[in-house]
């Protein structure tokens, strides 16, 4: 049996998936997000090293307050612990357990998808964080290009694998709003997509960040309002809609030409 370096477990997890939830945080991650709240996650030699068995021991002590919940692996980024992540889930299926993946997806490799075909087989629900649509914007914020989040997207969507989109709101001048509807346009594109949530940017992380010594890259920035977040939703769904009614126009207009 492997294990997996662990930076954390929360035990009562309740924005990470559907239900109540063990949320299972990996330690390593290769992204710098400029808003990111565990900085403690990103070094991979971090954490301490857990069994699946370990995992599951743990799920099943509170398993009472799970019902209709599940287990979610977060980070950190679970993709660097691909073959870990896939026996933990696994073996949550064997014990009837919903399975989430809370990813970027920066770890996905186009030119072999396959790699990740055993752990999507046990995987649920994928919780997709997509930072940035724009290239460049997304390097600036992420410290990565977002070709291969895209690029998992899409995979995703050809596997049926059911997706909740998640997207941090800061500002207008991080988030415009037709980077907003250009994300909308591309989720518009995809038909696995079952929810989008919009998270609203906060500051709770700068101690952390004080505490390893490190600056916080967003200083400064004030908290974003649930209405800011609210609007900004608005306007990826927007995209999405439009998206979506074009295709619909283009498949009646198909349909009229063949009769």
């Amino acid at each position: 049996m492997s294990e997996g370096r662990i930076h954390s477990l929360e035990s009562f997890g309740t924005v990470d998936g559907p239900g109540v939830r063990l949320v299972v945080f990996v330690q390593g991650c290769p992204m710098r997000c400029r808003y990111c709240h565990n900085p403690d996650t990103w070094r991979a030699e971090g954490g301490q090293w857990m069994s699946p068995e370990e995992i599951l021991q743990t799920y099943k002590r509170n398993e009472a307050f799970y019902r209709g919940g599940g287990i979610t692996v977060t980070g950190g980024e679970p993709l660097g612990q691909t073959a870990f992540v896939r026996e933990l889930f696994a073996a949550a299926k064997q014990a009837g357990i919903h399975t989430c993946l809370d990813t970027s997806g920066i770890l996905f490799d186009p030119e072999h998808p396959e790699r990740v075909d055993a752990l999507l087989s046990v995987t649920d629900l994928v919780l997709l964080d997509l930072k940035q649509i724009d290239p460049e914007c997304h390097r600036w914020l992420t410290g990565q290009d977002n070709a291969r989040i895209l690029a998992f997207a899409r995979y995703l969507d050809v596997k049926q694998i059911p997706v909740w989109i998640r997207h941090v709101y800061v500002n207008e001048e991080i988030n415009p709003p037709a980077q907003l509807f250009a994300l909308g346009e591309f989720l518009g594109s995809l038909h696995n997509v079952k929810a989008v949530d919009v998270l609203a940017y906060h500051t709770m992380g700068i101690s952390k960040y004080e505490q390893l010594g490190l600056a916080y890259p967003l200083a400064g920035i004030p908290q974003t309002t649930m209405e800011q977040a609210r609007q900004a939703r608005s306007e990826i769904l927007k995209g999405m809609r439009e998206v979506r009614r074009k295709e619909k126009a283009a498949n009646s207009t198909k349909s009229s030409e063949g009769c």
